[in-house]
């Protein structure tokens, strides 16, 4: 059985960690590579880092950023935003990612996975899916959250795997920022209908969210940003509390 995963989240924007609530208000969370440095002492198992406002001049700075932070961490690292091409990938594993995260343009280009994959290994191909109920279904949503697209993500989560993704980050915009817990209803739907793991995101608040959706859903990992930025919860004590509840952690 795969041990469960904690992962922190830094959302980039100018360079600087930020936090908002359902993908809006955004707030300063401070510095990402003194943030990545206390993570992994803390014992976070990998970390994450969305390029959250993407655009071609910013790219430059970003993969600084991430060589800046890789030279600082012996953890995994998945990065992602505005990533459109082989050649963007192949910049920020040279940079020192260890994965990649795609999202709108997966959407916009789903033959974008298959070659990513066939390129660098499923191993390192991370489908990042944004979903939200809408009138009673869950549909994808792209560009930062702003816009609906026609994809079921239970389609969409199935189609991924099928081009090679090796891993979905599932978050729920419904969730994200409010503390409420994650969204067990659509982490159990998606995880127990694909075959490769599904890492939660959007709305931990306290411990006892992350012990529910392992115990409730298949979902491997569990991400999450604002509780772990503004020390509502450390780590090594989240990790201590699920072993005590006989969840496996790494």
């Amino acid at each position: 059985m795969l041990k469960k995963r904690i992962i922190p989240c830094l959302d980039i924007k100018d360079g600087t960690t930020v936090k908002g609530i359902n993908f809006e208000g955004l707030r300063n969370a401070g510095d990402p590579i003194e943030l990545a440095k206390k993570y992994e002492n803390e014992g976070a198992d990998e970390l994450v880092f969305l390029d959250i406002t993407a655009t071609i001049e910013e790219r430059k700075t970003f993969v600084e950023l991430v060589k800046n932070i890789a030279k600082e961490l012996s953890i995994p690292f998945t990065v992602g935003g505005g990533i459109s091409s082989v050649e963007d990938v192949r910049k920020l594993l040279e940079a020192g990612a260890d994965k990649i995260s795609i999202n709108s343009s997966a959407v916009k280009n789903p033959k974008l996975i298959f070659d990513l994959a066939k390129e660098f290994g499923s191993q390192c191909i991370v489908v990042a899916i944004d979903t939200k109920l809408v009138d009673r279904s869950d549909w994808v949503f792209v560009k930062g959250g702003r816009e609906m697209t026609e994809l079921k993500t239970l389609d969409w989560a199935k189609k991924v795997e099928e081009l090679g993704a090796g891993e979905i980050l599932l978050t729920s915009m419904d969730g994200d920022g409010t503390k409420n817990g994650f969204d067990l209803r659509i982490t159990k739907l998606i995880s127990e209908n694909v075959n490769i793991p599904v890492i939660a995101s959007g709305g931990a608040g306290k411990t006892e969210d992350f012990e529910t959706i392992f115990n409730q859903t298949k979902a491997t990992g569990a991400l999450a940003a604002s509780i772990f930025h503004f020390g509502e919860i450390k780590i090594n004590n989240l990790k201590s509390e699920l072993k005590t509840k006989n969840i496996m952690v790494r």
